[in-house]
């Protein structure tokens, strides 16, 4: 019996503008990145999300991948061909999706999301599935905001949700 879950995962972390990272992946791509205060924080919530997976520590394939995941955050201007290994429910999957089609720079509303994924009454759902992402910055939920044009929750902290958004406008302006 495989079970996705039983994986071997291999994760590395590196200090960043926004925080500590952690970015793990499996054979499909990156399947987590993590932002907090320490490694043993970020590895702990690693364990959490993959209990029955195998996980290894700065494993061959990671080093490319945090460093491409590191440029992500520092320009968000340049274009990210990680591959990624989502794993959620199909209506996660979909927000997710519909996430990774906004350009940065650009803060939609999570109704604009429901409505983008043709499901315009379930905005309380859209925002569980930004809380729920697993790849942070790559996924990028923080562009989303709540209706009245204010920052809503995020879950890496709202201050790193400005941060990632002023990066976003300086590079919008710049090009």
């Amino acid at each position: 019996m495989s079970h996705r879950n039983r994986d071997r995962l291999e994760f590395s972390t590196s200090p960043s503008c926004i925080g500590m990272l952690l970015v793990a992946t499996g054979d499909s791509g990156v399947v987590a990145v993590l932002i907090g205060e320490s490694g043993a924080e970020l590895l702990s919530d690693l364990r959490q999300r993959f209990p029955n997976a195998t996980l290894v520590s700065g494993g061959s394939g990671i080093a490319p991948v945090m460093g491409a995941v590191l440029k992500a955050i520092e320009d968000p201007s340049s274009p990210s061909d990680i591959a990624l290994d989502l794993r959620g429910t199909s209506f996660q999957q979909r927000v997710w999706n519909a996430l990774r089609a906004v350009p940065a720079g650009e803060t939609p509303t999570y109704r604009d999301i429901a409505n983008a994924i043709g499901a315009p009454r379930s905005v309380r759902a859209v925002a569980a599935a930004c809380a729920a992402n697993p790849v942070a910055v790559l996924v990028p939920c923080h562009r989303v905001i709540r209706g009245d044009g204010s920052l809503a929750g995020y879950r890496w902290g709202l201050d790193r949700k400005r941060e990632l958004l002023a990066r976003e406008r300086a590079f919008a302006l710049a090009a």
